[in-house]
């Protein structure tokens, strides 16, 4: 369902060029990219592959010439169009309207204080040759309906607190193609949409990419979508660019792995207790907006539960509910589980789904970690300590990263740190809100894994908000389908992935990149 591109060659020079590039901790220590050389052709799309934390973020922010904060560039060159990106002069002639950037936080690219039809607006004066008023508001409409959202004057005077993820990503697209580039750098673009948004938004990128002489550098988790795009894949390990991509997808499990654990990794036996979450005759709203209508469900004390459903249909919303950080305007959320000990914090826990926006950029580790041991434990600072060490050591890192930033950290490990400190709280239920999203299928692999062994060892009630329905197949039990705010379909995993009731749930089955979950039409 994937649109296919196939770029046309080149015998020209590199539109983007890169040559012997360093770039490490300014601070000193190992290099987070080690002598990186490539190119790209006009009219070629270079994918881009590897895990977490090897060096991908940083080889394609390269080509707008930006590092990371805490990084610094040791050595080597650039060149996008001839240009340096990290020369003052040149980035003012690049960005927006040679080089653009669409990346998988849709949020990072949006002034949340303004209308999305004046940032649009903004961006059409700014990279492009149209001046007049009248001539932008006809630009900024054509670009929104591009990206298939509606162009009429309600919608452009959204602000971005009121769009979903996927209008976001989509209203994202529109400013990065606002000075007609001819280069986009794509990383991990459709990580945080659902199976059908994310099929949608493959194919305008598949549009953008087939005309002209435009080129991409597309970093990617999607194993499938690289092998469908990519004229040449190169993998990253280590900040070292290897030998060995394969541009095929990686195997499915067979039916009976997928939906039962298989030879993968299997769910953990449910240690239910009396007791859970509920939820009854839930209702909530931004603002004015109502987001969700009557939702009701029950979790299990010990289970594990997933959420999911299109963007934009009140998953984030229902999840901070059910953390206490959202005020229903009807009905509520309850706790309850005989015999527990209550914990220091808040019975139910949110784990967010952007890791890095979570934490701190300029505080450490250690401090992280400390304030809240300190302060909802009161606990002496020794004890503190040694606490922070204890829960880090349950996350599976080493003492090593308490001195560490998170700008220092792969995405795997930054996940990893927010989860050591939200068990600082001593929960009893973990609402986990699409935290491997931005991960690599193995790092992926391995914070669930982690969610179930803190299951076992912890009994942790776990509420999985998540696009990723294979995950689902493979860690929950029961599965809440949400669509347009409303609980659609209901009920435990094998039923509603192999024989799905709900329109909606056949969509998004249907969209699924594993062929195994996919329901025949």
């Amino acid at each position: 369902m994937t649109a296919h591109v196939t770029a046309r060659r080149s015998d020209r020079g590199p539109l983007a060029e890169i040559s012997g590039l360093t770039v490490g901790p300014a601070s000193g220590g190992p290099p987070v990219l080690h002598d990186a050389c490539l190119s790209v052709p006009p009219g070629q799309v270079l994918g881009v592959v590897g895990r977490s934390g090897s060096g991908k973020s940083s080889l394609a922010y390269s080509l707008l010439g930006h590092v990371r904060p805490g990084l610094e560039v040791r050595s080597g060159t650039v060149r996008v169009a001839g240009l340096d990106p990290f020369d003052r002069a040149d980035a003012g002639r690049l960005r927006g309207r040679v080089v653009s950037f669409l990346g998988q936080d849709p949020a990072s690219s949006l002034n949340p204080a303004l209308r999305i039809g004046t940032q649009i607006a903004e961006a059409v004066s700014l990279r492009s040759s149209v001046k007049r008023g009248d001539d932008v508001r006809a630009r900024v409409e054509e670009l929104l309906l591009s990206v298939r959202l509606p162009a009429d004057r309600a919608f452009r005077r959204r602000m971005p607190s009121r769009l979903s993820g996927g209008q976001a990503q989509r209203v994202g697209l529109a400013l990065a193609l606002a000075g007609t580039p001819r280069l986009l750098v794509l990383d991990e673009p459709t990580s945080g949409l659902d199976t059908v948004l994310a099929d949608a938004v493959r194919g305008l990128l598949a549009e953008f990419l087939s005309a002209g002489d435009r080129a991409a550098l597309l970093v990617s988790h999607d194993p499938a979508w690289i092998a469908s795009v990519a004229d040449e894949v190169i993998r990253l390990d280590g900040g070292r660019i290897v030998a060995g991509a394969v541009k095929t997808p990686v195997p499915v499990p067979t039916q009976t792995e997928s939906r039962t654990g298989g030879s993968g990794p299997r769910r953990p036996r449910s240690v239910t207790a009396p007791g859970g979450l509920s939820v009854r005759g839930l209702s909530a709203a931004h603002g004015r907006v109502a987001v969700l209508h009557d939702v009701s469900l029950t979790v299990p004390a010990g289970s594990c539960t997933a959420v999911v459903g299109p963007s934009g249909s009140g998953k984030t919303t229902l999840a901070r509910c059910l953390a206490g950080l959202h005020r229903p305007a009807r009905g509520g959320v309850e706790w309850r589980e005989a015999g527990a000990e209550r914990g220091r914090g808040a019975a139910v826990q949110l784990v967010a789904q952007d890791a890095r926006g979570a934490l701190n950029p300029r505080e450490s580790v250690r401090s992280a970690l400390l304030r809240p041991l300190r302060d909802i434990g009161r606990r002496s600072a020794q004890d503190a300590f040694e606490e922070a060490v204890r829960l880090l050591g349950l996350v599976g890192l080493d003492e090593g990263v308490l001195a560490r930033r998170p700008g220092e950290l792969s995405g795997g490990q930054r996940q990893r740190v927010a989860l050591a400190r939200t068990l600082a709280a001593e929960p009893r239920a973990l609402v986990c809100d699409e935290i491997t999203s931005a991960l690599d299928p193995e790092t992926a692999s391995g914070i669930l894994d982690l969610l179930d062994s803190l299951r076992r060892t912890l009994g942790l009630t776990v509420v999985m908000v998540t696009h990723d329905l294979t995950a689902v197949a493979r860690r929950a039990e029961r599965v809440v389908v949400l669509g347009a705010g409303r609980v659609v379909e209901d009920g435990p995993v094998n039923r509603v992935l192999v024989a799905p009731e709900h329109p909606l749930t056949r969509e998004l089955l249907a969209y699924t990149d594993d062929p195994v979950l996919a329901v025949p039409e």
